[in-house]
């Protein structure tokens, strides 16, 4: 399965992670969830930086960082995903800085999170939020949530069944993810938002629904569902980034 084969992968990556980092110079906190929270009329939109994936291949080839954070925080979106995974995912933890000195919107840091020391690596990197997979982190998310608290970042905790979404509501957790694409298969199933969005926002919880959003369609389907999309491969692959963040926002 290929989520294990990343998980492995980057069990051996974070091995010689040091226990303490030094804190970001001018570091300076932006919530993602006030950002969903206080969004204009349009839909919110966390638009992520994605250059390549296990299911898609090469996405976007010499990817400006920096240039594209600033197109598309002047194009509206309410935060930007950086994926730091360098194997299978193209990213690295420097991409997070050239994010975050060219844009004034909260930016999340996506990798697969197995070790509390990326936690404090990724305040270091100067995030304001991190992923959370509930899928990997099983029984030791609560502790997981806690950190990323006590390190004045925020959790998105991400879920694609019942189950997970039960441990996500055991947490402090207020951002929920809800992934329409099953990890141990990759394949996306867009009604998973809808059968499980309900349970999280009747516990006072933000709803977003990541994977499989291609054109405004599937994001008028979603709007009545959650509180926000995470959207990568579709802006990225597209030649004009800009206009198609636009057309999520305004569907």
């Amino acid at each position: 399965m290929i989520l294990d084969e990343i998980v492995s992968r980057t069990k051996k990556r974070v091995e010689n992670l040091p226990a303490t980092f030094p804190e970001p110079e001018g570091f300076r906190h932006a919530s993602l969830e006030a950002a969903i929270r206080s969004a204009p009329q349009k839909n919110p939109v966390i638009a992520e930086i994605k250059c390549a994936s296990p299911s898609g291949g090469i996405i976007r080839r010499n990817v400006d960082m920096g240039m594209m954070a600033g197109v598309l925080a002047d194009g509206g979106c309410v935060g930007i995903s950086v994926l730091t995974e360098p194997y299978f995912f193209g990213g690295s933890g420097a991409d997070i800085a050239k994010v975050k000195g060219a844009a004034q919107v909260p930016v999340l840091r996506k990798d697969f999170v197995v070790d509390l020391r990326q936690v404090r690596e990724t305040r270091a990197l100067g995030a304001d939020a991190v992923l959370l997979i509930a899928a990997v982190l099983k029984n030791r998310l609560p502790e997981f949530v806690d950190a990323v608290y006590a390190a004045g970042l925020e959790p998105l905790v991400e879920t694609h069944n019942a189950d997970e979404i039960a441990l996500a509501l055991d947490t402090k957790a207020q951002l929920v993810g809800i992934n329409n694409r099953d990890l141990s298969t990759m394949t996306i199933d867009r009604s998973t938002t809808r059968k499980l969005s309900e349970i999280v926002r009747k516990n006072g919880r933000l709803v977003v629904s990541e994977s499989g959003m291609r054109s405004a369609d599937d994001v008028r389907e979603l709007r009545p569902y959650c509180d926000a999309f995470l959207i990568g491969s579709s802006i990225m692959a597209d030649k004009r980034p800009d206009k198609k963040l636009e057309e999520f926002l305004c569907a």
